[in-house]
């Protein structure tokens, strides 16, 4: 079978997702193009070889609805024979775009691929694409009753006996081990500068709080109090504030995916593998736990255990995410999101999928660890898990 191989990745710098934002300024098709127009000049890769670009975007309303890929490679000036397509799986859209896309060249149907993510949610705000309208239908709400993630995030947290006080805890290691990263020069290799209209470039991610306490956290007021919730479920203490979810943020990320064959002819040095993919379902009320038996069905499909991985990223879309992943799983806490999460680094909804794993690759070269772990829980109960094993002298 064909291999894909992670050739390289980049991404821009996280914005804060509001008006004034570092990147609001900009469309979000310039955004995605610029990220992408410095992946390909990074690589030296000759873009009219590229069989197809795949990309991750949630909201697609408004300036993300016109197939927002196809829109980002041709105002970057790219040619026009080169075809683009857009996906949605919520969260996990640009992950899910990385399988699609290996997939493709597994089966020989690519053998260059340029996957990416984007989201503005500071020009097409979250939820905007259903304002007024049912997103369920009628038979799901007779049968699920469905909840907001917020409210979702909170019967994790009951379910898996998380506290408010650990939920800080995790938040505030967050923001210190991102600062920690950003500080110690850990991001540069991955972050690409992205030019605003006023000609300032943006360089650095902008969500990262610095000097984040547990006491500082501890002063939030609860999020997502909902009467009818809380009269659904009393089990809920209602501990899940701003300071442990997710920050709405812009941003934008992309990765050069080859087949082994095309690496070898055009010199390309590979800086890793797929080594597993799964997707799964889960109770969709609930809804945020399919990352734990998307992560077993992963491992089992590639043959491996979570003591073989050097490194877990696990989405902070909400602090009792990963915190009841690792309490399922039982997996090593010091492996876990080391670089910070979405918590501190922001959570770009369709960027988010590429941007882990443009993270995860930097830190298993700088570790010299040898496999991966990234998933990713999304609206409606599901989850992504991809496994990548480094390629030993990947980097030049």
């Amino acid at each position: 079978m064909t291999e894909a191989f992670i050739i390289d990745g980049v991404r821009s710098p996280i914005g804060k997702g509001k008006p004034g934002g570092a990147l609001s300024g900009l469309h979000p098709a310039q955004l995605l193009g610029s990220v992408i127009t410095a992946l390909l000049e990074r690589t030296g890769i000759d873009p009219g070889e590229v069989d197809d670009v795949v990309v991750g975007c949630v909201s697609q309303a408004g300036e993300q609805s016109g197939n927002i890929g196809r829109m980002a490679w041709l105002g970057a000036g790219l040619p026009v024979h080169v075809p683009a397509v857009t996906v949605e799986r919520k969260c996990g859209s640009s992950q899910q775009a990385l399988h699609f896309a290996a997939q493709g060249i597994a089966a020989g149907a690519y053998d260059i691929v340029v996957v990416a993510g984007v989201e503005s949610m500071s020009r097409v705000p979250m939820g905007c694409s259903r304002i007024g309208m049912d997103p369920y239908g009628p038979d799901v709400i007779e049968r699920f009753a469905p909840v907001s993630q917020g409210v979702a995030a909170e019967l994790v947290a009951a379910r898996y006996k998380i506290s408010r006080e650990e939920m800080d805890a995790y938040a505030a290691r967050s923001h210190a081990l991102a600062a920690q990263a950003a500080d110690s020069g850990a991001f540069d290799a991955e972050i690409v500068p992205i030019a605003r209209p006023d000609g300032d470039p943006v360089t650095a991610d902008e969500p990262i709080r610095r000097g984040t306490t547990v006491e500082k956290l501890a002063g939030l007021a609860p999020s997502f109090v909902d009467e009818a919730a809380a009269a659904r479920f009393p089990e809920i203490t209602w501990s899940v504030t701003a300071g442990n979810s997710s920050q709405i943020t812009d941003g934008a990320a992309a990765m050069l995916i080859v087949s082994d064959r095309k690496a070898a002819a055009l010199g390309l040095r590979p800086r890793a593998r797929f080594a597993g993919f799964a997707v799964c379902g889960e109770d969709p009320v609930e809804m945020l736990t399919a990352p734990i038996p998307a992560t077993r069905k992963v491992l089992e499909r590639s043959g491996l255990t979570l003591a073989d991985l050097a490194h877990y990223e696990v989405n902070e879309a909400f602090a009792s995410v990963p915190l009841a992943w690792q309490a399922a799983l039982d997996a090593d806490p010091a492996k876990l999101n080391p670089r910070g999460g979405a918590i501190a680094l922001g959570h770009p909804l369709g960027a988010s999928g590429v941007r882990l794993m443009v993270t995860m690759l930097g830190a298993l070269e700088a570790g010299g660890g040898r496999y991966g772990l990234q998933t990713m829980c999304e609206a409606g109960g599901m989850a992504n898990a991809t496994v990548i094993e480094r390629v030993e002298g990947g980097r030049a």
